[in-house]
């Protein structure tokens, strides 16, 4: 894979970076129209860094709809998130709808921007939560996180906004430098859906046999997974706090 690259906007006709634009193939005209959307975004510098890879070039990020890469905005730098061409979304103005409606309730990166092609948002410089957690395995700090997580869950399920990825998890939780979590990706959100965020984070955090619950469990110690199943179900019942409560309890 290619070493990380900071990007000047112009330069994003050339290849790979021209790939990646507007990815998985570049086409010119389509290419010239994203450069002057990222200039009227404010955007002078794009860089390639991170985990993922695109093109054999590392990204921060790359999903089914977009790719996601720093961006340099007045001397900021801010997550930007690029359509795919394959991706089966005609925009990112839906995401960005979501991503506000979440921001209204301290939830999610800082939304900053919107175009057809591209959305801008708080860079949040860290780790996936798994990641994080194998580095941070006092029980306190593990109890702290994933009730903030949960506590998050709860606001969107109060606000009737179904984050609709996060049986997901890993993909969708980020840990800042401080150890804040932050939910992110909410291209597929919907305030239509019944909500499922807390049972959703719950099944995969406590219930099922993924790589951060036998986690959780090694640090948290033996849980009765009879009463969280009984939990759940009464929430799913009723979304009153008293049950998240109950819930909270059963879990940590």
């Amino acid at each position: 894979m290619k070493p990380s690259a900071k990007v000047s906007v112009e330069k994003l006709t050339e290849e790979p970076y021209a790939s990646i634009l507007c990815y998985p193939h570049a086409k010119r005209l389509e290419v010239e129209s994203r450069i002057l959307e990222l200039k009227e975004l404010g955007v002078r510098a794009v860089e390639f860094t991170g985990e993922g890879s695109a093109a054999n070039v590392p990204v921060l990020g790359k999903g089914y709809v977009g790719i996601v890469v720093i961006a340099y905005v007045n001397g900021e730098q801010l997550a930007l998130k690029m359509r795919r061409l394959d991706g089966g979304r005609d925009s990112f103005f839906h995401e960005a709808e979501m991503l506000q409606k979440a921001n209204n309730i301290g939830v999610g990166p800082k939304f900053v921007a919107v175009t057809k092609n591209f959305l801008l948002s708080q860079l949040i410089d860290g780790d996936l939560l798994a990641k994080w957690l194998e580095n941070h395995k006092e029980k306190s700090v593990f109890c702290s996180v994933l009730r903030d997580i949960l506590e998050q869950c709860w606001c969107l399920d109060e606000a009737g906004l179904d984050h609709g990825e996060l049986s997901k998890a890993p993909r969708h939780l980020l840990m800042d430098k401080v150890g804040k979590p932050f939910i992110v990706d909410f291209e597929t959100s919907s305030i239509q859906r019944k909500v499922a965020n807390v049972t959703s984070v719950c099944q995969h955090l406590f219930v099922g046999n993924s790589a951060v619950s036998r986690l959780v469990w090694e640090v948290l110690g033996e849980k009765d997974k009879n009463q969280i199943v009984n939990a759940l179900r009464d929430y799913k019942k009723e979304r009153f706090r008293n049950c998240f409560e109950a819930l909270l309890q059963a879990c940590l």
